[in-house]
């Protein structure tokens, strides 16, 4: 930290919203950056005795103190006053041996209030941030995600010495010391216009003393609780996957939320399974669901869309404390609604829609979905995508397309929707089973391997007596459906330039849209996307998918079958393999970080990101308009 000290006392107090410092070279006044972390470098003899040349300049933004390094970067292009600092701290240092998620969020969780407290002292309502002073940490919700406000990498070690003011010692024929395991922690600080001595004490006393202290303070006993509830989910997802179970949730479970947040309700009555459906995984009693049909049922205000809920949290891991941290879940699984309004193009949405005005259903376009097409077209997506699991609420979906019964399909003979019940069975069969939440038909009482009743936030197991009531269970008679979906993504349509516009556009905004070139694109309905980070890495991924690679020749042999099907008239000579370029980012995404796709260019991008699933990226660019699909 001496030598960024060195750079603030070059700063003036007039400079305090630039940060900038003004230095000579060659005799002229010449301004400089605190990013830029420019030094003098003198090489020593190998003895270390004397100097022996000068190298010149070199860029060396990492400034340290007691062995922790503090990288400095531009938060964007604009933000001259709100640097970024990535806080490396090696990983012996905290007692940590398991890089893994769970531990690097123990970590963000435990190092956060140390500069709240900083926050509270400077804090002054009456004014901004920008002439208060302010430490930015990601804030994470209860679910524990791959992120970069927090994570372990291979980071290099100090490979020189301090000289006087900017000049640093380098031992020219001495091997660079081996990288170190650390945990890295992003924050942002807002550094006070007017106020340069905070800024000094900010930077070289708060920002290191919080942080030394945070490491001298490390509770190892937090951290060996969150890595044992880390590797009990896991012996439960590994359970899932290996056993007849989509999802499991464990008794004592707090699934209601308090209103308008995401916390565990106070006086919330704790989950308890049915003892049909009670089972044991890794020591844990609770309700597994089976794969098949499972249909939720019960009165109003009953909690059976507070359970449907919770499965559909469990993709994620939760931390202790959230109240539904050992509710897991088939990490492929869709929640899948109707979404009035909705692009889509050139989708197989036949098994449920047989005709529409649109054209072709094998083959089907729309700029406005209505409902029945939009949940047909999230279904068929979903499956696409590799769901093994969907989560349906008939509140949030299309009525016409979630029952029809037989006195009305006796009396509307010319009926183009095809009720999911009559495809609920064919998909179980296909491996893609189904949760329901009903509360107003009981058709699919008929085609239910399960049926659970809510009464009063408490869960019991009625199969047998709701099945009584049929006199005689029938699957679906309809012909069997055309599951598969053939058609390519083309090389125009998918980029992050306007049309006719020669600057890149990236934006996040706060109504629930993501904005790139032209495109604004509606995530509200990505059930998936539980975060802002995730949202706001979503944005950054498709904008690093738009630049990178080409457009690739399609294979002639299904270009023919396309054509053969009568899928397409004709077919684009390059696509775009999507699905493969989103498998080889996140491969990369594993070995390096979410910090891949993370840019500075786009001023007002949230830059503290949560790692979205593959599947909310494809349903991102489904909903492209301007993307063309062949």
């Amino acid at each position: 930290m001496k030598r960024l000290l060195f750079y603030l006392n070059h700063i003036t107090e007039s400079n305090t919203a630039t940060f900038r410092y003004t230095v000579k070279a060659d005799g002229k006044p010449v301004q400089k950056e605190i990013y830029d972390g420019e030094c003098n470098v003198v090489y020593l003899k190998p003895s270390g005795e004397a100097v022996t040349d000068r190298e010149g300049t070199r860029r060396e933004p990492a400034y340290w103190r007691d062995g922790i390094s503090y990288t400095f970067e531009r938060t964007d292009r604009l933000s001259v006053s709100r640097p970024t600092v990535i806080v490396s701290i090696p990983a012996e240092r905290l007692g940590v041996t398991e890089f893994t998620p769970a531990a690097a969020d123990c970590c963000l969780r435990e190092i956060a209030p140390y500069f709240d407290g900083v926050n509270e002292k400077y804090a002054n309502k009456s004014r901004p941030d920008s002439d208060n002073g302010k430490f930015f940490l990601h804030k994470p919700g209860g679910e524990v995600l791959l992120r970069n406000g927090a994570y372990f990498s291979l980071c290099p070690a100090k490979d020189y010495e301090n000289g006087s003011g900017a000049e640093i010692y380098v031992t020219k024929f001495l091997d660079a010391p081996p990288d170190r395991m650390c945990l890295c922690v992003r924050m942002e600080i807002q550094l006070p216009h007017g106020k340069l001595n905070r800024a000094k004490k900010m930077l070289t006393g708060h920002l290191p003393d919080e942080t030394e202290r945070f490491v001298r303070e490390f509770d190892r006993e937090k951290l060996a609780e969150a890595l044992a509830l880390e590797k009990t989910q896991h012996e439960i997802r590994q359970f899932l996957r290996e056993n007849p179970y989509c999802a499991f949730i464990a008794n004592g479970s707090i699934l209601a939320r308090e209103k308008g947040t995401d916390l565990p309700m106070a006086a919330s009555i704790p989950f308890k399974s049915a003892p049909e459906d009670e089972i044991e995984i890794a020591g844990v009693r609770g309700m597994g669901v089976k794969r098949g049909v499972t249909v939720i049922t019960g009165g109003g205000y009953s909690g059976k869309s507070t359970v449907l809920n919770a499965i559909s949290a469990g993709i994620y891991n939760h931390a202790a404390g959230d109240g539904r941290e050992l509710c897991l879940t088939d990490a492929s699984a869709a929640t899948v609604t109707a979404e009035d309004g909705r692009a889509v193009s050139r989708l197989n949405i036949s098994p449920f829609i047989k005709w529409a005005q649109g054209g072709d259903t094998r083959a089907f376009s729309t700029e406005h979905a209505s409902g029945s097409t939009s949940q047909a077209a999230n279904i068929m997506e979903a499956v696409e995508s590799g769901a093994k699991l969907l989560l349906i609420d008939e509140d949030r979906s299309a009525t016409n397309f979630m029952i029809r019964d037989a006195l009305m399909k006796e009396l509307i003979k010319k009926e183009p929707v095809t009720p999911f019940t009559d495809r609920v069975r064919e998909l179980a069969g296909r491996g893609v089973s189904t949760v329901l939440v009903i509360g107003g038909s009981s058709e699919y009482l008929a085609v239910a391997d399960k049926i659970l009743m809510m009464d009063d936030f408490k869960m019991s197991d009625i199969t047998g007596p709701a099945q009584n009531l049929i006199p005689k269970r029938l699957d679906a008679q309809t012909e069997h459906a055309d599951w598969v979906v053939s058609r390519h993504m083309g090389g125009e349509g998918f980029t992050s330039y306007p049309n006719g516009g020669g600057t890149e556009r990236l934006e996040v905004s706060d109504t629930g849209f993501v904005i790139i070139g032209d495109e604004r694109i509606d995530v509200r309905y990505l059930h998936g996307i539980e975060t802002p980070g995730q949202v706001s890495a979503l944005a950054f991924i498709l904008r690093y998918l738009t630049k990178s690679g080409d457009a690739q020749p399609m294979d002639a042999l299904e270009a023919r079958a396309l054509l053969m099907r009568g899928v397409v008239k004709k077919v684009e000579s390059r696509t775009l393999d999507i699905a493969g370029r989103l498998d080889e980012l996140y491969g990369l995404i594993s070995e390096r970080g979410i910090a891949l796709v993370d840019t500075g260019f786009f001023a007002g991008m949230n830059r503290f990101l949560d790692l979205p699933r593959k599947q909310e990226v494809r349903a991102a660019i489904n909903r492209m308009r301007g993307v063309e699909w062949v």
